[in-house]
């Protein structure tokens, strides 16, 4: 009896602890002041993206088939609209299309900073062409939205970046570090042979350039609103990178007519290999930079919620199982796994002798490449599959929260909107950052403009557009962010 009541007396005690905690578990309050005004020129921003969106610069893997002279013509656009970067910066042609901007400081012995941009955009597919409700080249600007491929990947971060240092160099500003601006050509092929990010960092590396920060795209700043949990704006700062690579796994039959079937066809024995790899997925783990985005969100949320954020390193394992069940909440703690082609027999009645899958694997830090395909060996039965490497890359590091560049991300977005709520997180797909990494510790995937979750969800899709209430805001970040950075 005397043991119950010392498990019951240290239960209440438990409780009322949590409930305390709970009721204390806020963010500090910054004291941070408003920012002055920025002059910003909203208008010829919008005029210059509109414009932007209307060359159709494509990537494509296999270079031949780029329209390079759309590139060209590019270049010349940004010359035209931009006089006062190109009279200031020497500017440097790298591989085929991708452009460096270098803004001399003043003191040559700091460490530099880097603004990264892509001016390549995906295809659209002919066939959803006629469900856009504007023409997806035309750069159309209804006064509610700019429409067109690019407008949020990413032409409109790379005009900002443009517009920013024109404005900088017209009000007279000196950087006392050097400001580079890289501008990919081919950021939407994943794992290109002539990555363009690639050959940029590799040129400044040999120049003996070391980058204290780099601000490339990544996360932008999304309402959270849940009616008595949380009303923020979640500012999410890509502090690294998911990893993706491709496997093709393959099983041998005999073949022969379909007239006279063995029980399982290549085919089938095919099906088993897929189901082990679905059964079998990596194992789910909360990473710091998930805990501290939890961490973020509970000190902004009601006292019910912060009960369970308050307590997430009691419930992690309660937490982590509930996650595995959301698919995008997952990708946030495991390598992912995507069955994503199969091939088999070229003909209706003809056994295949070969069956193949191609396998997507998106990889946390840490995970490599070659222990994605150590998970396939142990996690199928059939010893006798044959698994080739198709194309991937590496996850990236992970970038730390403490560096001058990530506080200063956070202040600006702050004290912008007292709404603002900056969070680390990991970005889903690539960019063109992870190619800094042997010049830089800080790498940043941050684009700040306000849009919605479904505007997102346009990316890449039909019916792209950037809402033009979004611009002041990213402009007068980019402007503040250079001159902050590039300062001693």
């Amino acid at each position: 009896m005397t043991v119950l009541f010392v498990i019951l007396a240290l239960l209440l005690a438990f409780i009322v602890i949590t409930l305390v905690r709970a009721a204390f578990y806020k963010e500090k309050k910054t004291g941070y002041e408003p920012l002055e005004k920025e002059n910003t020129d909203t208008e010829r921003f919008l005029k210059n993206l509109s414009d932007a969106i209307k060359f159709k610069t494509i990537s494509n893997y296999d270079s031949s088939l780029v329209d390079w002279a759309e590139f060209e013509k590019f270049h010349a656009f940004l010359r035209e609209r931009y006089p006062l970067v190109h009279k200031t910066m020497s500017i440097t042609e790298i591989g085929e299309a991708s452009l460096i901007y270098k803004w001399e400081g003043s003191d040559p012995s700091l460490d530099a900073i880097a603004m990264l941009a892509h001016q390549d955009v995906v295809p659209v597919d002919s066939q959803t062409e006629k469900d856009w409700e504007n023409p997806p080249f035309e750069g159309v600007n209804d006064g509610e939205f700019i429409w067109g491929r690019g407008a949020m990947d990413m032409k409109n971060h790379l005009i900002a970046v443009m517009e920013s240092a024109e404005a900088l160099i017209a009000e007279g500003y000196k950087p006392v570090r050097t400001v580079y601006i890289c501008l990919g050509h081919n950021e939407e092929v994943v794992a290109s042979p002539d990555n363009g990010a690639k050959a940029m960092a590799q040129y400044l590396e040999k120049q003996g350039v070391k980058l204290e920060a780099v601000l490339d795209e990544g996360g932008a700043i999304l309402p959270a609103e849940i009616k008595g949990v949380v009303s923020c704006n979640l500012a999410g700062v890509g502090i690294a990178e998911k990893g993706s690579v491709n496997y093709r796994i393959s099983v041998s039959a005999k073949g022969g007519h379909s007239s006279q079937p063995p029980k399982h066809t290549a085919l089938g024995h095919l099906a088993n290999v897929i189901r082990d790899i679905e059964n079998h997925q990596f194992k789910a783990v909360m990473p710091d930079f998930v805990y501290d985005l939890f961490t973020a969100i509970g000190k902004r949320s009601s006292y019910p919620a912060r009960l369970v954020f308050c307590n997430l390193w009691l419930l992690k394992p309660l937490v982590l199982k509930v996650m595995t069940k959301i698919p995008p909440a997952a990708s946030l703690i495991r390598t992912c796994t995507a069955v994503t082609m199969a091939q088999g027999s070229p003909q209706f009645n003809v056994l295949p002798q070969k069956a193949s899958a191609t396998v997507n694997f998106r990889t946390m830090p840490g995970v490599t490449m070659s222990d994605v395909e150590e998970h396939i060996r142990k996690s199928v039965k059939n010893k006798n599959i044959e698994i080739e490497f198709l194309v991937g890359k590496e996850a990236s590091k992970v970038s730390p929260t403490d560096s001058r560049a990530f506080k200063t991300i956070k202040e600006l977005c702050e004290r912008a909107d007292s709404k603002n709520l900056v969070a680390p997180f990991l970005v889903m797909g690539g960019t063109d950052s992870y190619n800094y990494e042997n010049i830089c510790g800080n790498i940043y995937r941050f684009s700040p403009f306000r849009v919605s979750t479904g505007l997102l969800l346009c990316t890449h899709a039909v019916n792209e557009r950037l809402p033009v209430e979004s611009v002041p805001q990213a402009l007068e970040f980019f402007k503040r962010y250079i001159r902050i950075m590039s300062s001693k």
